[in-house]
């Protein structure tokens, strides 16, 4: 196990219900707040009314900055940022999933920074100080809600790129397994492909391999989620699964299964960035589609830890260790196919002709992230399998 420092300031308030909490926990950090959320959805099923009610009640203002979409966008940003200048908001109250809370933490950089917010995005400036954030989690699903990343696409170059700073940890947390009760099926299933992602990839590209105790946490952790997707295809409002996929998708990224791993990368987020940053498509049906094909060719160079997962979360068993491998990566694959999300780019529509243009997308982050080993032709022979 390597040396490191782990540090999560993130308030957690959990519980049925608890989005009635929202006010007097944002309350101790002003007076007014930019309201952050999506589409039309939760004035639809009453969150809306009840995280403004709550506000109310603890004398609370907001301000709406609504409208963002799956996959946030830069245009979108710069709007909230201007308008939380104008409106010389106190904090940044973020209602939604994990595109909801990331547009809410660049806006919350943005509003205090003279310059253009992509700055953060591209490594030319750092976050020094943001807006307090408060969030309402309504989707399971990405750990923003209690990690100091975000991710944004600039339609204008088609970059899906990344912001982070120990400042844009949100102050508070409110993860009230109700408000997602009413999620559709498919963006549960997407929902949980990106939480067993955000476990898997740190776990396979790890630079240390005396880590057992990351292992069984994040094979666990995998296997909860799998268990509790299925109880929840079977009866969408089960209390306990809801409850159960919520926090496990939100210790899938906030820093605990990865430390003491030493380095690790993002492989798979980084090739499907390109997808969805090109294509719209949403970021879980990416990446079930990629991460199988990802496994297969990473697992040459490591075969040793895909049998271990193979053993471990899905029991197989197999004459050698190569079909060990092949058996863990199959599982894996069978379940994306049986909760509905997408195995090949020809389900989202994409086609053979695209994959150069994805490729030479996905370098980009490749070169920021450090990923020297994803050269254009390695990332297209990984998506030639995604067919």
């Amino acid at each position: 196990m390597q040396p490191f420092v782990f540090n999560n300031p993130t308030k957690i308030v959990f519980g049925a219900d608890m989005v009635a909490k929202v006010g007097k926990y944002a309350a101790p950090y002003g007076k007014k707040g930019l309201l952050v959320y999506g589409k039309q959805s939760i004035k639809n099923n009453g969150v809306y009314a009840k995280v403004t009610t709550a506000l109310a009640d603890s004398g609370v203002n907001w301000v709406e900055h609504g409208g963002v979409k799956s996959n946030p966008v830069l245009s979108h940003v710069y709007a909230g940022v201007e308008l939380a200048k104008e409106q010389q908001v106190d904090m940044v109250i973020a209602v939604g999933g994990g595109s909801v809370l990331d547009e809410a933490k660049a806006i919350a950089a943005g509003a205090l920074y003279s310059g253009d917010v992509w700055d953060f995005f591209c490594d030319k400036a750092w976050v020094k100080q943001a807006l307090p954030l408060i969030t309402v989690l309504t989707l399971a699903a990405t750990g923003s809600e209690m990690n100091d990343g975000g991710v944004v696409t600039n339609e204008q170059t088609q970059q899906k790129f990344n912001i982070g700073s120990p400042n844009l940890f949100p102050k508070v947390s409110i993860l009230d397994p109700t408000l997602t009760y009413t999620v559709p099926l498919d963006y549960t299933a997407y929902s949980a492909v990106d939480a067993i992602s955000h476990l898997l990839e740190g776990y396979f590209t790890s630079a240390d391999t005396a880590t057992p105790l990351q292992d069984r946490f994040v094979e666990g952790l995998v296997q909860t989620i799998i268990e509790s997707t299925d109880q929840i295809f079977a009866q969408p409002d089960h209390p306990d699964a809801r409850a159960t996929m919520m926090w496990a998708a939100t210790w899938a990224l906030n820093g605990l299964s990865t430390a003491g791993i030493g380095a690790y990368a993002f492989p798979n987020h980084m090739i499907e960035h390109s997808l969805s940053a090109l294509y719209d498509v949403a970021h879980g049906a990416g990446l079930s589609i990629v991460m199988p094909a990802w496994m297969s060719y990473a697992s040459e160079r490591h075969p040793a830890k895909f049998a271990q997962f193979a053993q471990r979360v899905f029991g197989c068993s197999a004459a050698n260790e190569q079909q060990l491998v092949e058996a863990g990566i199959a599982a894996l694959k069978e379940w994306f196919i049986k909760i509905k999300s997408p195995v090949a780019l020809s389900q989202v529509d994409v086609v053979p002709e695209d994959i150069p243009a994805i490729a030479a997308n996905a370098t980009m982050l490749a070169q920021k992230w450090g990923l020297k080993e994803y050269p254009a032709p390695v990332i297209e022979d990984i998506l030639q399998c995604c067919r």
